[in-house]
């Protein structure tokens, strides 16, 4: 946990929390073509803000592709370079893929940043390519004002396997791979308040691969799959009630919290995107009038390399928290479900 040289000091944010709001995204794309006619072969793209792009090869495959980058959530440099690859990988096995491969993305600032710094960043990324099973067989580097580290990731899938954010139906039951509270750990850790316990929890959790995406993907009862990010628990929730024209009801009690997050949020711990995520997207959520502004903070925190979120049939969700359990992520948990109505998020306390 401790380092002579501060990576988070040379950038003005960190890890998904320097994802661009998602009003603001919406803003810059709206004027953009979605329409992918002129390329048949393309399964997914621009459609519904999805993980990755995918691309039929023809004889049931799809190729999916993907990339993410990210300034220092941490100042270890080795956990960094973790982070950011296993972040960049489960873009694919939210798709329900695969990764084959992967290219590295890094800028560093050369004359502030001592080698070693920046040799332990793209080891750390080497070292979950190997851990996922795969090459990082290239990349680009360029010299930049602010270190910013990523991988740009490659996986295979059958076509007929592909997940996308949008293909919830009524009456299927939301899981949660992961526990939520990354953003605020690193508010934390930025303060110089985060526990050794704590620290080691975020990259637990963050390190972590989410590997048991082809499984999951592989049930028939399975509707809908992506991964939990910058927009938080209610903005990737929003997506994926959008795309299937559904209203999504999340138990808020019902959400895995990391224990220290917690405690930091009931203690005001908050990061800025926190608030720029709900002003994005609060007109589509029904915020229930009682619950505590710590709650708030925790459903929009921005979390890096977080978990799957799941939309599966009533008698699949018992299929689906057993991989996940099996597989390690012993916080996986059923967290609401999607039902007919207007699209929006419905938040609900126990």
């Amino acid at each position: 946990m401790t380092t002579s040289i501060k990576l988070t000091s040379f950038s003005h944010g960190g890890g998904c929390g320097c994802k661009m709001a998602p009003a603001v995204l919406e803003r810059l794309l709206a004027e953009l073509p979605k329409d992918a006619l002129p390329y048949p072969g393309l399964l997914v793209g621009l459609e519904n803000g999805d993980d990755a792009a995918v691309y039929d090869l023809g004889n049931g495959q799809a190729l999916v592709a993907t990339t993410d980058f990210f300034m220092p959530i941490v100042d270890d440099g080795y956990d960094f370079g973790r982070i950011a690859a296993t972040n960049a990988l489960s873009d694919v096995y939210a798709m329900g893929a695969r990764p084959i491969l992967a290219l590295a993305i890094l800028a560093m600032p050369i004359d502030k940043l001592p080698d070693d710094a920046i040799r332990n960043i793209v080891r750390g990324g080497l070292d979950t390519c190997r851990a996922a099973g795969i090459p990082l067989a290239g990349g680009h580097s360029i010299d930049s004002a602010e270190p910013i580290y990523g991988l740009v990731a490659l996986g295979l899938a059958e076509t007929s396997k592909i997940k996308r954010n949008d293909g919830a139906k009524p009456g299927d039951i939301l899981i949660l791979g992961k526990p939520i509270g990354i953003g605020i750990l690193s508010a934390a850790l930025k303060k110089g308040a985060l526990s050794a316990d704590g620290y080691g929890a975020m990259i637990g959790h963050t390190t972590r691969l989410n590997d048991a995406g082809p499984a999951i993907a592989a049930l028939d009862g399975v509707h809908a799959m992506t991964d939990v990010t910058g927009f938080a628990l209610l903005g990737h929730g929003w997506e994926m009630a959008r795309g299937g024209k559904l209203s999504m009801v999340l138990n808020a009690d019902k959400v895995p919290v990391i224990p220290e997050a917690l405690d930091l949020a009931r203690k005001g711990f908050v990061t800025g995107a926190s608030a720029r995520n709900w002003a994005s997207y609060q007109m589509h959520v029904d915020w229930p009038a009682h619950a505590p502004d710590w709650q708030k903070a925790l459903l929009t925190d921005p979390q890096t390399s977080g978990g799957l979120l799941i939309a599966a049939r009533p008698d699949a969700a018992g299929d689906v928290l057993k991989i996940l359990h099996d597989a390690g992520f012993a916080d996986a948990a059923a967290i609401g479900h999607l039902e007919a109505g207007s699209p929006k998020v419905m938040v609900s306390m126990a």
